[in-house]
């Protein structure tokens, strides 16, 4: 196990691969912070009850600036060794020409701004050496595209992939483990019952992948083998 000490954010921790990285955390002995939307009961809240006080869960709507500003004010005196950020939404398979304004607005928002929204707000909190992560896509890799399909939510982890990019280039002086992580193909509402793995599957090996470069400063697109990701 690794020292009980250290601490990590999972923003979107309610269910399915937020929190199965949650329950990782906690089996390897870290304190975990895990964040849902609102007042509503998770599965996040049944996992804190058993925690014996090590996992906490608190309130953000991402999309919300001014709630990841007070998240920022509650977690002050708090450092952290990884702020992971997992959170998507998709709206179906439409082509591109198809999608209304009002769509593209919310996935773009969702997937691509308000992951960066976090990550920017909340770095302060973070080590000096320690891990900021976003949850990617192979779908979020130009190269990789080579079949079409799911236009807007390709879209929207390309842009994320480039945000990430410019904060990395904006940092490019600290010591920072910066991370894109492709969790596979995995069976959530996400990636449908057809998918190759299961949540199961596909944390130990994104949270084993965070660890092994934990330390190695700069910016680096992993799948949840460790391999890297074409951009």
């Amino acid at each position: 196990m690794t020292d009980t000490r250290k601490t990590a954010l999972i923003v979107g921790a309610s269910r399915t691969l937020g929190l199965g990285l949650a329950a990782e955390y906690l089996r390897r002995g870290w304190d975990v912070i895990g964040t849902v939307r609102g007042n509503r009961r998770t599965g996040l809240h049944d996992l804190a009850e058993a925690s014996e006080g090590r996992l906490t869960v608190e309130s953000l709507e991402m999309t919300e600036p001014e709630q990841i500003s007070a998240l920022g004010d509650r977690l002050a005196q708090r450092t952290l060794d990884l702020l992971f950020v997992n959170a998507a939404i998709t709206r179906g398979d439409i082509p591109i020409g198809e999608v209304p304004t009002d769509m593209f607005t919310e996935v773009m928002v969702t997937n691509a701004l308000s992951p960066m929204r976090v990550v920017e707000s909340l770095r302060p909190l973070v080590a000096p050496t320690g891990t900021i992560g976003v949850m990617s896509s192979d779908q979020g890799s130009i190269a990789l595209n080579t079949e079409g399909g799911q236009d807007l939510y390709r879209a929207s982890k390309s842009a994320l992939n480039q945000l990430m990019r410019s904060y990395a280039a904006r940092y490019a002086e600290g010591k920072r483990t910066l991370l894109l992580m492709d969790p596979g193909w995995v069976r959530t509402e996400l990636g449908g019952p057809d998918a190759d793995l299961s949540v199961e599957e596909s944390v130990p090996g994104v949270a084993e992948t965070i660890e092994s470069r934990r330390g190695v400063p700069g910016l680096h697109f992993l799948d949840h083998q460790g391999h890297d990701v074409p951009w």
